[in-house]
């Protein structure tokens, strides 16, 4: 480790540097950036892009006293590097180690978990609105990147900032991009902003020449000013934050570590909200990410000395199988169009919009915007599809009731990144769609086997009268054969890929490969087992579901999603419907709050894997047989008060039964 950060394991050691050494600083926090994350993978271009910046809100400001707050979080690597955290750098975003976000529960100078955009202005004003309330007389300082702000939620948090008038600073750190390059009005606006820098410096050498004038020079420049006020948004940048109650101050280089230091010690005792427009430029310092930052925003690990990526031969993706088919729908249909949220690369949309141009519409970091303007487009007589994480549709949720099920829309709902994603952790692990989705009328829910059923659901989603969800995994697909022509599946029919007698698997999504492995592995032990791929959550195949309830032992439920709400409830809530009893062992995430880690690791951690799914059903198989085989009848008490007796526990087919109960897996 270099000598300057060597020495640097807190803010106060930080502010012992002298200001000329900060570049020197700078350099080493830089080549530590690159040595880990060519190693682990992370957030690389967002975190070159501010380490000078960081670097002076430490040198100024008092954290933990002082409060700080990232949005999103991903560009806080450089805050954990100089609070602490340095010696355990290498683990970041690895399982068990430094979370890739801001996290509470990690360290004292992290205030605010996050991980979605446009929720630091909001939570920084109720920070400083609370220090008022406690009369304390800390700082509050958000940093939000340009990006952030095309999300609503960060224009509703300068909007209340400006009316409440409390002390805090808002750092806009202005670098073009989200993690792909942004759009709308705010990008316009601020490039604006910096072509009017040459105008105010020539307002203010003519102000200079006027006030020269002997005798009438103050009174030229008093009209002056007027005429100026005027026309104020001509010359005066950052009008549209002044105007929503902020005193604007920049733009102000950030690279220039002095100029920085000198402009937050200004107005960090200034009264009043201000923002304070920083430009930086992603990727700052290694040629590559400067280059092609949205390329280098998550890097994998990679050659520091090459910038090639360690690549790793791989099945296709499913985000790309999407895309594929996604493009072959509109070749055939002019109606189709793609919708993503500040997410074209990470969604697929950006393939298909090099073909449809006209036909894609990324809407910014605006999901409730962007599924309200799906609802319209249907309505119209378009068949949009909205490419949305998992994570993020959850920002949308009243625009998918109330703009969508209520009338009824065909809308497709696309949701990458369902289930584990890995190392970007609790804040966008995919685990509650379903739950949050199910409930809805008019919903269709479903999720493919592998990505060559992923293309037919597609097609079955985009041509479904009314709201369609698909969710898949993030990631390679299986690698099998893909069909040349895309059909239409029947909605609400499952699909039994492997007959059995003893236990029947009724496996949703990329469980369903698992659940092969397992019956494979049941065999073995003699053990005849059924494996029905779901294919849909909502409607559920009660057929199936009923015939396989009265002619096996018992059935297992396997999905990679919350328990609570999730598929399996949906089979315990259709047995319940049919009046039929059977054991079920429901398999998923039991109620926690998932963190960061390798996906393997944690599917084996959670038994999910189908080692652990073989070993959890085995041991409740092995409870089953033994209830049946005591002969004791229970009693079942169904959702409308009526009891089903089960004589001597069993069923009419001979084979005995306890009462339907709903295990859960505890990881």
């Amino acid at each position: 480790m270099s000598k300057l950060l060597n020495s640097v394991n807190s803010p106060q050691d930080l502010k012992n540097i002298p200001v000329e050494k900060l570049p020197e600083l700078a350099r080493e926090i830089r080549d530590m950036l690159l040595d880990t994350i060519s190693k682990t993978g992370g957030h690389l271009s967002s975190n070159l892009g501010v380490v000078e910046l960081t670097m002076a809100m430490h040198y100024v400001f008092n954290s933990p006293v002082d409060k700080f707050v990232w949005d999103v979080g991903h560009q806080s690597y450089v805050h954990k590097l100089l609070t602490g955290r340095k010696d355990r750098f290498e683990t970041i975003r690895q399982y068990d180690g430094l979370c890739g976000f801001t996290k509470r529960e990690e360290s004292e100078h992290d205030h605010w978990n996050c991980g979605h955009g446009g929720t630091s202005i909001s939570a920084a004003l109720a920070f400083a609105k609370a220090r008022d309330l406690k009369k304390e007389d800390n700082d509050v300082v958000a940093v939000i990147g340009d990006g952030s702000l095309t999300a609503g939620m960060a224009f509703e948090g300068l909007n209340h900032t400006g009316h409440i008038q409390s002390d805090m600073i808002v750092v806009l750190n202005d670098n073009e991009m989200s993690i792909s390059a942004n759009v709308g009005g705010m990008s316009a606006h601020l490039s604006k902003i910096m072509t009017g820098q040459v105008m105010l410096k020539i307002k203010q050498e003519i102000d200079q020449l006027l006030l020269a004038v002997p005798g009438i020079g103050k009174e030229i420049s008093r009209y002056a000013h007027k005429i100026d006020e005027a026309i104020k948004g001509v010359f005066i940048p950052g009008r549209l934050f002044e105007d929503l109650g902020f005193r604007y101050v920049g733009p102000v280089d950030g690279h220039d570590v002095e100029a920085l230091i000198d402009t937050f010690s200004t107005v960090k005792d200034l009264k009043g909200p201000t923002l304070m427009h920083v430009i930086t430029r992603k990727g700052k310092g290694y040629e590559q990410a400067e280059e092609k930052a949205d390329v280098w925003h998550g890097a994998k690990p990679f050659n520091v000395s090459t910038g090639e990526f360690h690549k790793k031969k791989a099945n296709p993706a499913y985000t790309n199988v999407f895309a594929d088919a996604l493009i072959e729908l509109a070749k055939e249909d002019e109606k189709v169009v793609g919708i993503t949220a500040a997410m074209p690369d990470g969604t697929g949309i950006s393939k298909f919009g090099k073909e449809f141009p006209d036909r894609t519409f990324d809407v910014g970091m605006a999901e409730q915007h962007g599924v309200a303007f799906a609802g319209a487009l249907a309505i119209e007589g378009f068949r949009p599809v909205a490419a949305i994480y998992s994570t993020f549709l959850q920002r949308a949720y009243d625009q998918v009731v109330h703009d969508i099920c209520l009338m009824d829309l065909d809308v497709t709902f696309c949701l990458d990144r369902a289930g584990i994603v890995g190392e970007d952790g609790a804040t966008h692990q995919g685990l509650y769609d379903i739950a949050f989705l199910r409930t809805l009328p008019n919903m269709v829910i479903m999720a493919p086997k592998d990505e060559n059923e992923l293309r037919h659901m597609l097609k079955t989603a985009v041509y479904h009268k009314g709201p369609a969800a698909m969710r898949y995994p993030r990631g390679s697909g299986l690698g099998v054969p893909i069909d040349a022509e895309m059909k239409e599946l029947e909605i609400g029919k499952g699909e039994v890929l492997k007959d059995g007698s003893d236990i029947a698997i009724f496996a949703y999504g990329h469980t369903v490969d698992w659940a092969m492995t397992v019956s494979a592995m049941f065999e073995k032990e003699g053990v005849s087992v059924a494996v029905i791929n779901a294919r849909f959550a909502k409607p559920v195949d009660k057929d199936l579901i009923v015939q396989y309830a009265n002619s096996t032992r018992c059935l297992v439920t396997t999905e990679e999603h919350s328990l609570k709400g999730g598929f399996g409830s949906a089979v315990l809530e259709a047995l319940q419907e049919e009046q039929t009893v059977v054991p079920v062992k429901c398999i998923g995430l039991e109620d926690i709050v998932l963190e960061h880690g390798a996906v393997a690791l944690q599917r084996k951690d959670l038994k999910l894997d189908p080692e652990g799914l073989f070993e959890t059903i085995m041991t409740f198989y092995g409870s089953v047989a033994e209830m049946a085989a005591s002969g004791n009848g229970k009693k079942w008490v169904a959702g409308n008060g009526k009891k089903s007796i089960v004589g001597n526990g069993t069923n009419g087919n001979g084979k005995k039964h306890d009462l339907t109960v709903k295990q859960t897996l505890n990881g």
